[in-house]
């Protein structure tokens, strides 16, 4: 998205959960200790958070909104369900789209990419159920069943909300 719209930033997470190899902080997410997420979430800094169960938290910090405007951008957050219901609730002029897989495309991808254990794939699966329960409470959706047929519609559809004549504004 951010190569085929130039008007969008990505914000980047900030997350409790270990590193991976060759991911660097700041780049992938912001790397904190609970205590610092926590400390964060007590000051407010945090626009949206979670924490599932295997205890790992994620959120989007307010100062990465800032920082995306300051370039002249439109922030795109990539979110759970829930953060992104609270953000739409929050932000006035934010656009909730759904991406929408069926959960066993979502099984065979994180199987596919190993990086979860069995009980965190679990989780991820449980938590894919509930949240396609929710899709009908966001303003689009998108399915992702051929990837390139859903980056084209989604390119079109964020296209068409950044030009001068569509209704997005800036969160």
């Amino acid at each position: 998205m951010l190569e085929r719209v130039p008007g969008i930033g990505a914000t980047v997470s900030a997350t409790t959960r270990d590193r991976r190899p060759g991911e660097q902080d700041g780049k992938e997410y912001y790397f904190l200790s609970t205590e610092d997420f926590l400390t964060r979430v007590e000051r407010g800094d945090l626009l949206e958070y979670v924490t599932y169960v295997s205890g790992h938290r994620y959120g989007t910090l307010r100062s990465e909104l800032d920082r995306i405007r300051s370039e002249g951008k439109v922030p795109l957050l990539e979110l759970e369900t829930e953060g992104a219901l609270r953000v739409k609730g929050e932000v006035p002029g934010a656009v909730t789209i759904f991406i929408s897989a069926s959960v066993e495309e979502l099984e065979r991808r994180l199987r596919e990419r190993a990086t979860e254990s069995t009980g965190e794939i679990g989780e991820r699966i449980a938590l894919a159920r509930h949240q396609l329960e929710q899709a009908d409470e966001f303003d689009y959706t998108v399915e992702n069943d051929e990837l390139d047929r859903a980056v084209e519609e989604l390119t079109r559809l964020v296209s068409g909300l950044l030009a001068p004549a569509g209704t997005m504004s800036r969160p």
